[in-house]
């Protein structure tokens, strides 16, 4: 298939089914960025409506950096992987404070903030700039094995950048990946997973049962007491509260002590409210 076939399939196929999401109708690096590190391994649907309340309690760049973590925390439950929420406001308060309000316009300058990898970062800098990036996520990784490795197995993301790449279309890159990612959604939807032919295929572990769980019911039972002067739980209480074992619960909140999200003092533990 040629480039200009190639494009003007995907690009036909967005203007008739292009899906409808909130943060592509801003410019806002801001906003861009909430989204992105939200949709990490989040379910699009589930990301929408955490997404709206999130922009309506912090709009800025400036209130969530200033904002205390337990707001953030309550804000962020619900979508998992608490650890983005951390790096979403100390990447604000870099710009804030350091940066003069401004987000970096280039992928290389946005990739020095809190949480902001390669692929984050040349999001940001197309969607929020227009810059002709080269970057691969799940959807897109799909699109490209359907059409260009139709009979391969064990496929590698540096066989697929070049093509990336090469069909960039470079007159408007933020149309052109939210079609890749639409028409790569759509296809998933349609045939089997075109992903299980790439060499970085993983199926998601289990939830039920892991640390993972644990970690967020600390975090949940930690952000949602009702009383303040309560700030300091045992871990006994939380996990007789939320019925997970207690040894699961004492390696998660380790690791979130580890992580600067919890001050732990023998068996009590509490939020930590610093911004680090």
């Amino acid at each position: 298939m040629q480039v200009e076939e190639f494009q003007q399939t995907i690009l036909s196929y967005y203007h008739e089914n292009g899906r409808v999401f909130p943060w592509r109708n801003t410019h806002d690096p801001y906003k861009i960025l909430c989204s992105e590190l939200m949709l990490q391994q989040t379910q699009t649907e589930r990301v929408v409506p955490k997404y709206q309340k999130w922009i309506e309690h912090f709009p800025t760049a400036e209130t969530l950096a200033k904002a205390q973590f337990q707001d953030v925390l309550t804000l962020w439950n619900g979508l998992g992987y608490n650890r983005r929420a951390r790096f979403l406001q100390n990447a604000c308060k870099t710009v804030v404070e350091d940066l003069h309000g401004k987000f970096p316009h280039s992928a290389k300058e946005l990739q020095k903030l809190s949480g902001v990898g390669p692929y984050t970062s040349r999001a940001v800098s197309a969607f929020a700039f227009g810059n002709p990036e080269v970057f691969i996520e799940t959807n897109i990784r799909a699109l490209y094995l359907f059409f260009f490795f139709p009979n391969v197995e064990n496929v590698l993301d540096v066989q697929l950048l070049p093509l990336i790449e090469q069909t960039l279309y470079r007159e408007n890159p933020r149309t052109w990946y939210y079609a890749l990612m639409d028409y790569g959604a759509e296809l998933k939807r349609k045939v089997k997973n075109p992903n299980r032919k790439s060499a970085h295929y993983a199926k998601q572990s289990k939830f039920e049962g892991s640390i993972r769980q644990a970690r967020g019911a600390i975090l949940h039972y930690l952000t949602n007491l009702s009383n303040p002067d309560e700030s300091k739980v045992s871990l006994q209480t939380i996990a007789k509260s939320k019925a997970i074992d207690y040894e699961r619960i004492k390696k998660a909140a380790l690791k979130l002590e580890k992580e600067g999200f919890i001050v732990a003092e023998d068996e009590m533990i509490y939020l930590d409210n610093s911004i680090k």
